[in-house]
């Protein structure tokens, strides 16, 4: 059995994690929950799930969480103190990282260290200090497991062969909800359109920064991390659909894809579960009248894109010279 603490439970995708956990009630035991200020609901998964420990990063709210939680014999932290004590629970043997932005890369190295493995929700981890987390993770024997839909398709689709056997990974888009949209129209867009994702249910910020192609930005740097690629073999082909959630090629020209609805319980449970794969009552893929189309990212009308891959190969040509003239110095 996986004993799961959640870092953002309260979020899109600690939310869908806990349904997770309430399908699979024999596979997945919560054990410890953190969330940022939703006390209400918070305290609602607690009576759920029976973790013992909850935190709230509001230290204000601490005080509501534990009036709302007397009685019931679980421990009530509060502020970063609680949430490292979330991802650094001695029970857990799983943490999904579920916060938004930089506030996930502390908690995360906290549960490396403590040689739990990381099933990870948040890009700007990696994207940040990818290089300091893979190499906690490895020296220590921990898994990284990628919650992100495209990511998990492309950990999964790796299997079909060796690392250097990849000739490239291709990351999927759908483009958003202004896809279709020129410059000028663009220009007219609205912050309630840009919330209003096509295919999948996010969070906020994650779904604005895809109506940007900004995500997907992201998605290419954490990609470099997770998976030990050159950014160079790393490309983004727009699909509308949202079906097929990333591909790789492989060194004799096959390409392995892997499909699915867009639905991120799927990608969430792949990771709780790895290495097996579960029955599970998540709605199926019918193909039957369906269609798949490719797109080249248009990164004149989306230029976060093309800005976020100039950072990323700016950043590593940094690195490489940074580490060439610390050899030369060295011999």
């Amino acid at each position: 059995m996986k004993k799961l603490a959640i870092l953002g439970s309260t979020g899109s995708i600690g939310r869908q994690a806990l349904e997770v956990a309430a399908a699979l009630p024999a596979e997945i035991q919560v054990t410890a929950l953190a969330a940022g200020s939703n006390v209400e609901l918070l305290a609602d998964q607690a009576k759920k799930f029976r973790p013992r420990v909850v935190a709230v990063a509001d230290p204000a709210k601490r005080e509501e969480l534990e009036k709302r939680l007397a009685g019931e014999k679980i421990e009530v932290l509060a502020g970063r103190e609680g949430l490292m004590a979330v991802a650094e629970w001695d029970e857990s043997s799983i943490v999904l990282v579920a916060i938004v932005g930089f506030a996930g890369l502390e908690p995360t190295l906290g549960a490396i260290r403590r040689g739990k493995n990381i099933a990870l929700a948040n890009k700007e981890t990696l994207v940040t200090a990818g290089h300091l987390v893979m190499a906690e993770a490895e020296q220590r024997g921990v898994q990284i497991l990628p919650v992100d839909s495209e990511h998990s398709a492309i950990f999964q689709c790796l299997h079909a062969g060796r690392r250097e056997e990849v000739q490239r990974l291709l990351l999927t888009a759908s483009g958003g909800p202004f896809n279709t949209l020129n410059k000028g129209e663009l220009r007219r867009v609205t912050a309630k359109e840009a919330l209003q994702h096509p295919n999948w249910s996010m969070g906020a910020k994650i779904t604005v920064d895809s109506a940007t192609l900004m995500n997907k930005g992201l998605e290419v740097m954490e990609a470099r991390w997770l998976f030990g690629i050159e950014l160079e073999q790393i490309e983004v082909v727009v699909h509308p659909e949202s079906l097929v959630h990333s591909l790789v090629e492989f060194i004799d020209g096959s390409v392995i894809a892997q499909l699915g609805r867009p639905d991120m319980r799927l990608p969430i449970q792949y990771a709780l579960t790895y290495p097996r794969r579960l029955a599970a009552p998540w709605p199926r893929l019918d193909l039957v009248g369906r269609k798949l189309t490719f797109l080249p990212p248009d990164t004149e009308r989306f230029p976060a894109l093309r800005l976020a891959r100039e950072a990323a190969l700016l950043a590593a040509r940094k690195n490489k010279k940074a580490i060439s003239m610390d050899e030369i110095k060295e011999a």
